[in-house]
């Protein structure tokens, strides 16, 4: 990887306005990649189109799932750009993750050892936002919660303001 390249991690619980700030702290000119976004590999979309299959989705397996598309995300967009001297933004990157499996109960020493493999960004940035309303692609956490709330919501909002909880805590503690 080129000294200059760095890999710049965004994450937030709210989809649209993590991409606008992607696109705002993405440095600017030739040397940017551009933005790594989640559902790079398809599997969330894969997962929508098979919901009538799936008997039961869980946070661990969103999270898996996430792990999997993050682990396409760095070998196929993230990696070759750094080695080519390129920024790149990943947006939503580990810490929106981490925050969501928190929010979902899940022991954080499993949830660290579940990214273990994730390069360390060089920047990192943690949008405020509120999760956005119905639109289920709009962003990983209201993905999540979409699939694991109950029809009346009530479930799936407490879930989003617990994960926007835990990220606004790891903004605070670095």
């Amino acid at each position: 990887m080129s000294r200059r390249a760095r890999l710049i991690a965004v994450d937030g619980a709210n989809g649209r306005a993590l991409l606008a700030a992607a696109q705002r702290v993405a440095p600017k000119g030739g040397t940017v990649k551009g933005v790594s976004r989640w559902d790079a590999s398809g599997l969330f979309q894969q997962l929508l189109v098979a919901e009538d299959d799936v008997a039961t989705i869980s946070p661990r397996l969103l999270l898996l799932l996430y792990a999997a598309d993050l682990a396409f995300r760095l070998r196929w967009e993230i990696e070759p750009a750094l080695a080519e001297g390129r920024h790149v933004v990943a947006a939503p990157y580990v810490a929106t993750a981490v925050a969501f499996g928190r929010a979902c109960g899940l022991p954080l020493k499993w949830l660290n050892g579940l990214f273990r493999f994730a390069r360390t960004p060089s920047e990192r940035h943690v949008v405020k936002a509120a999760p956005g309303g119905r639109r289920a692609m709009a962003g990983f956490v209201e993905f999540g919660c979409a699939q694991l709330g109950r029809p009346d919501g009530r479930a799936a909002r407490a879930l989003a303001a617990n994960t926007r909880r835990y990220l606004r805590a790891r903004r605070r503690s670095g």
